[in-house]
């Protein structure tokens, strides 16, 4: 086969997008994630993020992330076009501060639970999800 200038300059262009997108996406799920913090500093510890490792189908992930005294909770996939998963609001009357669902991955990422607690402060917990194609590593 043989290559044009024209086509060798697309394939770069498309090299070079490609390369560019993950830190597009990073920059806007710390986006997301100051504005739900309101731009306050996340601590460590407070909240529990319950994931699995290994995901055979990025459509249908669960996750769960429980944060005793939590008013409420976020969840983001840092690799998604749109990281904003959901929020979870707890009311005064609520047993357990306990958010459960599925969620879908575009491939393997950080999923990170964001807590604000009763006291105003803010915990986050991250962890990484390997999303699986046809049974092989993605």
């Amino acid at each position: 086969m043989i290559f044009t200038r024209r086509d060798t300059l697309l394939m770069a262009m498309g090299t070079a997008a490609a390369a560019i997108l993950p830190f597009g996406a990073s920059a806007a799920a710390e986006d997301a994630i100051s504005a739900f913090t309101g731009g306050a500093e996340a601590g460590e510890g407070g909240i529990t993020l319950t994931a699995p490792e290994i995901a055979e189908n990025g459509n249908s992930v669960p996750v769960s992330a429980v944060a005793p005294g939590a008013v409420a909770i976020a969840l983001f996939a840092m690799g998604n076009p749109t990281p904003d998963v959901a929020t979870f609001s707890f009311g005064p009357l609520a047993a357990t501060q306990l958010a459960s669902t599925r969620i879908r991955l575009a491939g393997t990422q950080n999923v990170v639970a964001v807590a604000r607690m009763a006291d105003g402060s803010y915990v986050r917990a991250s962890q990484e999800v390997k999303v699986t194609i046809g049974g092989c590593g993605g």
